[in-house]
């Protein structure tokens, strides 16, 4: 029996690519780029793993695209809402809003992303890149320059003490992030479960913007 290579009559499809990469986003996130293996994407894909190799090349492709994506998506809807007409305490509440609902969905991404940033240096600027995309989009505001005026219009009224954008931005991301970063350690030291964790991230919801924006006033 005459066998006949297969590669040439395949066709780039944009569902199928699709379809990878959200197979890879759910290992790698889990997982992380060392853990990971093409075949259990593959698996998750509901493909042969030549096809995987055929639209991404190999793992560290595949890899990069998986970062940029959760990079991306963990910043996204928070620039937006930062480069907003919202006054300061509507953007608090929006952000704690949404990062604790993001992150309660996908608990893994803080901890996949720090993990990336420590193995894989490179990510750095991959990260920055994304970032970096979002201020350069042409259909959104700079949201770390918008933020800035408001700021420091904030400041010049006395309603907060001054504070550079990027500290604002870091420390709240920072007060979202962490309990999901390091949920292994708080579940055991305040000893809960999962639903306990849940009801954790709901209080937290409701009591977060309050200590942020009062930790501004002056």
């Amino acid at each position: 029996m005459v066998k006949t290579s297969a590669a040439p009559a395949v066709q780039h499809d944009r569902h199928t690519e699709q379809r990878i990469l959200d197979a890879a986003h759910t290992i790698f996130v889990r997982r992380g780029t060392a853990g990971a293996r093409m075949q259990e994407i593959a698996e998750e894909a509901g493909v042969n793993k030549a096809l995987v190799h055929y639209y991404f090349r190999n793992k560290s492709r595949l890899a990069e695209a998986v970062f940029r994506r959760v990079a991306s998506g963990l910043f996204a809807s928070a620039g937006a809402i930062l480069g907003s007409d919202d006054d300061l305490e509507t953007k608090v509440r929006r952000i704690v809003g949404l990062y604790l609902d993001q992150l309660a969905r996908t608990p893994y991404a803080p901890g996949y992303v720090i993990g990336e940033l420590n193995q894989h240096p490179e990510r750095a600027k991959q990260l920055l890149d994304a970032v970096r995309q979002l201020r350069d989009d042409a259909m959104a505001p700079d949201f770390i320059e918008t933020l800035a005026r408001q700021l420091r219009a904030e400041a010049r009224k006395r309603n907060i003490r001054a504070i550079a954008p990027e500290q604002f931005i870091v420390n709240l991301v920072s007060l979202c992030i962490f309990p999901f970063a390091a949920r292994p350690l708080l579940c055991t030291v305040l000893q809960l479960d999962d639903a306990g964790f849940a009801r954790f991230v709901d209080d937290r919801k409701r009591t977060l913007p309050g200590f942020f924006l009062n930790a501004l006033r002056p």
